[in-house]
């Protein structure tokens, strides 16, 4: 695991790194959630043209999102907004349309995407953060231990 410390870094050197200010934070989750949904539309679209090619591009570009998200905000938060946008507006599109029409269809391609993204999402949410919490709240201290009763 020490490979890829370059480019993850350690839960030392993220909480090392200053967090954004809050209100750019908040400002940086709702712009992530919408980015989140429009890398969706796009992805159920790319996944379908080229067999592996398109899943693997579509996979690429929710890593990116998920890990930019991440590293921007410095919080999980970063990482869980973009993937609650992927997920609302892919609820949309599974579901058919009245017409019979479907955006994602029961293929191998579809499920990958779904299963991939998802994967992608959580695991770029438990990377280490510049914060100990999910907005960014600082983490507790540690209990000290007491000697000889407490007196």
């Amino acid at each position: 695991m020490k490979l890829l410390h370059p480019f993850f870094g350690s839960r030392d050197d993220r909480l090392g790194e200053r967090l954004p200010p809050r209100g750019v934070r908040i400002a940086a989750y709702a712009v992530l959630f919408l980015l989140g949904a429009a890398v969706s539309v796009c992805g159920a679209f790319v996944q379908a043209l080229w067999a592996p090619v398109g899943v693997l591009l579509a996979l690429l570009a929710c890593a990116g999102l998920f890990y930019g998200g991440l590293r921007a905000t410095g919080t999980k938060l970063g990482a869980g907004a973009p993937l609650a946008g992927w997920f609302v507006v892919l609820a949309v599109l599974l579901a058919p349309r009245p017409e019979g029409d479907l955006v994602l269809s029961a293929t191998a391609t579809a499920y990958a995407y779904l299963f991939g993204g998802s994967v992608l999402g959580v695991v770029c949410a438990t990377l280490p953060t510049r914060s100990g919490f999910l907005f960014g709240v600082p983490a507790p201290q540690p209990r000290q231990a007491v000697k000889d009763g407490g007196q």
